[in-house]
């Protein structure tokens, strides 16, 4: 789970979130652009959550896709039984509804909010067993998890979900050890039908049913203002996946530095089911924060050499450079990626619970003609006490090659938690 925010536009926007008072003795963690608005925690919605949402894409330069939006309305009601004899039940009913229909022609409807039929829908979006003993944990079912190559990805409507099973344990003082078993994902990133629970070798892109995900991963916090992490996933048939990275925090007087190196690298096995994976992807992270003056700034670059660029996620993935529209496993093939960003926290000037953003990023494949694309993203959001959040993103995509067309994109997200 991401505990600790600390990318550039990541604490201007959510430093003081329901998380204050949750973060002594959690790890480090470097979260990307896209990571900021996509941070959920469900256990702090209570019993439920009302959630509003439009979203535009203008493709006034693109002859042949029409500009296109959504309106919706939707939330959630969890239930959850006290535990007894170290076990608990949950369960989650999520529901989001179109607001309006703007006319009858379903090219002018963004899919991201609504099912494959670019309508409402209502889903049970969790239902799990939970068992504890002492420092040991199991929970088994449809559920929320956040990981490196799989997570909540929450910049829609509905997050993504997924049927897993999970075990982790934390014997080992600063250290948390995780197992799991993944097979079906729903939820909007997984392009199908967000509605539905989806296998998810289908949603990568194989015709053959596999034994899903598995999962393996050691959080290591052990040492002062340092995080160490390691993630494998045998995704059968298809790939193995290996996912490292390092946080080290340097607080200074003036400044609080912090410093993020990340290695991702992922081979086909097996059957091969969705062809040829060869990526070996590197980054860092930069990031100085001036808690005096509210002021953050970050700059960061991935490089992948693999033959066939960065391995893609099951919801918006781990690297440092992902933006609200562009990542770099877009890229398809070897290229790199980089971005700059500042945030501020308008306490500073006396409007309580405002943030706001900027950040530029490109990205471009070894052969530019082939993938070309720089984006700009002006975020920001106000939350007026626990329950009451608006978001606003907007991203300008500029592309630089001669097949593709530019794009805008706006997202406004308002939640109440009861």
């Amino acid at each position: 789970m991401k505990r600790i925010i600390l990318s550039a536009i990541a604490a201007p926007l959510l430093a003081g979130n329901v998380l204050a008072g949750e973060t002594a003795n959690q790890p480090i963690e470097i979260t990307t652009v896209r990571g900021i608005l996509g941070e959920v925690q469900p256990l702090e919605h209570t019993e439920a959550q009302l959630r509003v949402g439009y979203i535009n894409l203008d493709n006034s330069g693109d002859t042949i896709d029409p500009n296109n939006d959504a309106f919706a309305i939707g939330g959630h009601v969890h239930l959850g039984t006290k535990r007894w004899k170290n076990l608990m039940l949950g369960a989650e009913l999520y529901t989001v509804q179109d607001i309006y229909r703007q006319n009858d022609d379903p090219d002018k409807i963004t899919p991201d909010f609504f099912d494959a039929d670019k309508s409402g829908f209502a889903t049970l979006s969790q239902a799990f067993i939970d068992w504890k003993w002492d420092n040991t944990e199991i929970k088994a079912g449809r559920q929320m998890i956040d990981t490196p190559h799989a997570d909540s990805d929450d910049i829609r409507m509905m997050p993504n979900y997924f049927l897993a099973y999970v075990i982790t344990n934390t014997d080992i003082e600063g250290l948390r050890l995780t197992a799991a078993q993944i097979d079906q994902m729903a939820g909007w990133d997984n392009g199908i039908d967000a509605s539905r629970f989806i296998d998810v070798e289908k949603i990568i892109g194989a015709d053959e049913k596999t034994n899903g995900i598995y999962l393996a991963s050691a959080v290591y916090e052990g040492i002062d203002n340092m995080t160490l992490q390691a993630w494998y996933y045998g995704i059968t048939d298809i790939a193995n996946v290996l996912y490292l990275e390092l946080a080290y925090e340097l607080p200074t007087d003036m400044v609080t530095l912090t410093f993020g190196i990340q290695y991702d690298i992922a081979n086909d096995t097996g059957d091969k089911l969705i062809g040829n994976v060869d990526s070996s992807t590197r980054g860092i992270s930069v990031e100085a924060t001036f808690d005096d003056i509210g002021l953050q700034l970050l700059a960061a670059c991935d490089r992948d050499n693999g033959d066939t660029g960065a391995f893609g996620s099951f919801g918006g993935g781990p690297f440092f450079t992902s933006l609200e529209d562009q990542t770099i496993d877009a890229i398809g093939e070897k290229g790199d990626a980089w971005i700059v960003g500042c945030g501020y926290q308008f306490e500073h000037i006396g409007i309580e619970g405002l943030r706001a953003g900027a950040v530029y990023g490109r990205f471009q494949a070894d052969k530019k003609e082939n993938y070309d694309t720089a984006e700009t993203d002006l975020l920001a959001e106000y939350e007026i006490d626990d329950r009451f959040t608006a978001t606003i993103a907007y991203a300008m995509i500029d592309d630089k090659t001669d097949e593709n067309e530019d794009y805008n994109q706006f997202r406004l997200i308002v939640n109440y938690n009861f």
